[in-house]
């Protein structure tokens, strides 16, 4: 967290931007009781409200992962990991818990056997040196859809990587 931390600070506020024009995400983290956190994703702004809570805000078209865990005296109530794609002012969205306006849900899991399957696929992008919030949207939407339908998702490689830079440079 502390390295998110230090990439926001850094980072300042979105160029030209106003905060209107920001997706915010509130995160929120009560020990043994709510975690919400960023797994990836670059913030173009962080105002920390307390010890427990801040605020980050995304940039339109910029790509995280947001984490939210929650538990009670019997356990766990809520793992979900969600791939957002950040949206701009009026575009259409998706309503999601602590994100406004809402955003592009690329992937969405539930349960935490999937939420972990989802971290580990994540932690293969970064161990291929591939930023994850820099993937292609299309692979997270393969990802959901695949583990929906539960199939095993193609790897997210190098030459997936290029092949899709090569297409978003060309306008494809």
């Amino acid at each position: 967290m502390i390295g998110l931390a230090a990439r926001s600070a850094r980072a300042g506020r979105a160029p030209g931007l106003p905060l209107d024009d920001l997706t915010r995400v509130e995160l929120v983290w009560i020990v043994k009781q709510i975690e919400h956190w960023i797994r990836f994703g670059r913030p173009a702004r962080e105002q920390v409200l307390d010890r427990r809570r801040r605020i980050l805000f995304f940039p339109p078209g910029s790509v995280f992962a947001l984490v939210r865990w929650a538990a009670n005296e019997h356990g766990t109530v809520l793992s979900r990991l969600d791939i957002l794609r950040a949206v701009g002012r009026g575009e259409a969205c998706q309503t999601i818990p602590t994100v406004t306006p809402g955003g592009d849900i690329l992937l969405r899991v539930d349960g935490w056997p999937k939420v972990e399957r989802m971290l580990q696929l994540i932690d293969a992008i970064e161990a291929s040196d591939i930023d994850p919030a820099e993937a292609s949207p299309d692979h997270w939407r393969h990802v959901h859809n695949r583990l929906a339908a539960g199939e095993t998702p193609r790897a997210y490689t190098r030459q997936r990587h290029r092949a899709f830079l090569l297409r978003r440079e060309i306008g494809a």
